[in-house]
């Protein structure tokens, strides 16, 4: 039943990705990966700008932002203002947060009605997990003083593994879309040319059905922008907890105890500004990297029944693909509780000196 439901999950995966490849000659994998892993805008959103719409003078086909609008069946983007664009990965993260509202919040209520009984297994697996990350990752690395920092250490942990998560699952929103166009193209036989044709300009203009706009299965975690803000928290975490609990002089307290004065000044750039910024960067480019590895190590097995068109390769792909969703969903939770663990170590080292 698990390797039913995995091949279930791989193909209904693939599904959107590779269904307009039937309709060129070539296939292009590179055109796959922009797709599955690259970010733009999907709802427009401008302050101060003005539309610009494909007849007038100004429209550049060049531009990135360039959006359809529906009642006067042009294209068009903004001039001028400040753009704030809604994009696919922000619509994911709009979905991981109602999740995570939806999932924790009536288990925070069914807990609090009575913390010392077993309230069920939902209750009683949210509260394992919660017990874990206190006992074995925040309290474990800050010696007794993570009680402040639970809060926003669970947040962190759930927030990546729900991205990590979701990121695995179909694209809902544009397996809904291929579907109904199939359905359309087979049941409508009468106005067969018609959707096509409708189609086809949708296909042109970048236009996607809303909930393929909203639920589009992309990775939030594979976004440099977004592991990079969640780094940069966890850096500005680290200089608020060495202040609050040293004071001023964690600025000198940054350097190990019992350094010669001499070799003092040259290792205290080191350790109180190119310290947190090296650790930082190894959580943006740990997490990016893991959760982008393994989509594109997937795309490419899918990549080849597309690719050489061949029965063969098919159970070989699909085999190798599985494979690597295992270990993808395995890498999912890893990565959410190397980030949190690496959160509280290195929070937990700037509140004493050394």
């Amino acid at each position: 039943m698990l390797k039913r439901i995995l091949a279930a999950i791989l193909l209904f995966s693939a599904l959107p990705m590779f269904a307009s490849e039937g309709a060129t000659e070539g296939f292009d994998l590179n055109e796959v990966l922009v797709h599955h892993l690259m970010d733009h805008a999907e709802f427009p959103l401008n302050i101060g700008g003005h539309k610009v719409y494909e007849d007038q003078e100004g429209f550049q086909s060049s531009n990135d932002n360039i959006f359809f609008d529906h009642h006067n069946n042009k294209r068009f983007h903004f001039i001028g203002g400040f753009d704030l664009h809604i994009t696919r990965r922000v619509t994911m993260m709009w979905i991981v947060a109602i999740l995570l509202f939806v999932i924790f919040i009536p288990a925070a209520r069914i807990i609090a009605r009575n913390p010392l009984k077993v309230q069920g297994r939902f209750a009683n697996a949210v509260e394992t997990f919660l017990g874990f990350l206190k006992k074995d990752v925040v309290d474990a690395n800050m010696d007794g003083h993570g009680h402040g920092y639970y809060h926003y250490i669970f947040s962190l942990f759930f927030f990546i593994l729900f991205c990590n998560l979701l990121g695995l699952l179909p694209p809902v929103g544009e397996v809904v879309q291929v579907g109904s166009e199939i359905v359309q193209h087979y049941v409508n036989e009468d106005s067969v040319a018609e959707a096509a044709e409708e189609t086809a300009a949708a296909v042109s203009h970048h236009e996607p059905i809303w909930l393929a706009k909203v639920w589009n299965g992309i990775t939030v975690t594979g976004d440099v922008s977004v592991t990079m803000t969640l780094a940069l928290m966890t850096m500005a975490l680290i200089y608020a907890a060495g202040f609050i609990y040293q004071g001023p002089k964690f600025v000198i307290h940054s350097v190990p105890n019992g350094v010669p004065w001499p070799l003092y000044f040259l290792m205290w750039p080191l350790e109180f500004i190119v310290s947190p910024a090296a650790k930082t960067f190894a959580l943006t480019v740990r997490l990016l990297a893991n959760m982008t590895a393994g989509h594109v190590i997937i795309l490419a097995l899918m990549g080849f029944i597309f690719q050489f068109k061949a029965w063969g390769i098919i159970p070989v792909s699909m085999l190798g693909a599985g494979v690597i969703y295992v270990l993808e969903l395995f890498v999912a939770f890893l990565q959410a509780y190397v980030f949190a663990l690496l959160t509280s170590l290195f929070v937990g080292l700037s509140m004493h000196r050394h």
